[in-house]
């Protein structure tokens, strides 16, 4: 079953990126607001062992300290994405 499933993903992945530059293959682009702020919620237990690494950084806040970290991350996980979609282009052509 994982053999399928595989070839059905490399066929999709195959299709999407034969599609990629052809305007007429996509919808029309969607528009989006982004939000001043957000708030999120965390388990009490997280937020304790954040707010201690954010004092053992020496960060005025926990939430100064968790935006560094979430920005960190969104960053590694952008670069990943975009070397998949890059990796995957270049097997394709």
């Amino acid at each position: 079953m994982k053999a399928n499933k595989k070839m059905i993903e490399r066929e999709i992945d195959q299709k999407v990126v034969s599609q990629a530059n052809d305007d007429s293959a996509w919808e029309k682009p969607i528009a989006v607001r982004r939000l001043k702020a957000a708030s999120l919620s965390i388990p009490p237990d997280l937020a304790a062992r954040a707010a201690f690494l954010a004092k053992l950084h020496r960060k005025p806040s926990v939430e100064e300290w968790l935006t560094r970290v979430i920005q960190e991350r969104v960053e590694l996980e952008e670069a990943a994405f975009s070397g998949a979609k890059q990796e995957l282009a270049a097997r394709t052509d």
